[in-house]
């Protein structure tokens, strides 16, 4: 399950572009919490402990409890905007939600074990690496674990495999393929002499040259 991170933010009146510069110039980040059937609300936090929360998830998906004014708020960390040439942060969108309405969210996949076909030269190939899932706020994972190491060459599992944590549903077909173990690739040998095998056969297709006739 996700933790939960208490973030205290607070009102923000400065608006326009001077304004805000002159925030994030003194280590504050502007932000914006917004939501369905709600006004959006102009805020700001401090740069240092906002980067804190980051460096220490494990996860995107971020939720966290909003306190604004003593008032409570839970929320999504919807997008993080950064300045990577100054490398800071320069704005935060929270998506507020209900704690008792399902949210949607896309949660990374992470596969554990080995192969059993890896022995014989399998390939083990992720196609799924998010999935999109939904559940209420308290049950959202950090990430989707699932364990490969019975997969021989040429099996794969699927969404429906997946062992979903309590509470949690995702969208996709129950036979999309999560992650597969391919064949391994044969190549052919190159003939003697370093030729390449297709001038080989090449070569050998080649009707021998007619001897010139004997002078007179």
């Amino acid at each position: 399950m996700a933790n939960i991170i208490d973030i205290t933010v607070s009102p923000r009146t400065a608006v326009g572009t001077g304004a805000v510069n002159r925030l994030r110039k003194e280590g504050v980040i502007p932000g914006v919490v917004y939501g369905k059937g709600r006004p959006n609300v102009n805020v700001q936090l401090d740069r240092k402990s906002f980067s804190k929360v980051l460096q220490n998830s494990s996860s995107d998906n971020i939720l966290v409890n909003l306190s604004i004014d003593g008032a409570a708020q839970l929320a999504l960390v919807q997008e993080v905007q950064h300045d990577y040439i100054k490398s800071t942060i320069t704005h935060v969108d929270f998506h507020a939600v209900n704690a008792d309405e399902e949210i949607h969210a896309s949660v990374p996949v992470v596969l554990t074990g080995e192969p059993a076909g890896a022995k014989f030269g399998g390939l083990l190939e992720l196609h799924l690496h998010s999935i999109e899932v939904r559940c209420l706020p308290k049950h959202l994972p950090e990430k989707l674990t699932a364990d490969v190491s019975h997969l021989n060459v040429g099996n794969a599992l699927h969404v429906g495999e997946l062992q979903l944590p309590e509470g949690v549903r995702v969208k996709l077909d129950s036979g999309i393929v999560v992650a597969a173990v391919s064949q391994p690739k044969v190549e052919e040998a190159a003939p003697a002499g370093g030729a390449p095998a297709a001038d080989a056969k090449a070569a050998a297709a080649k009707p021998a040259d007619a001897k010139a006739p004997a002078k007179k």
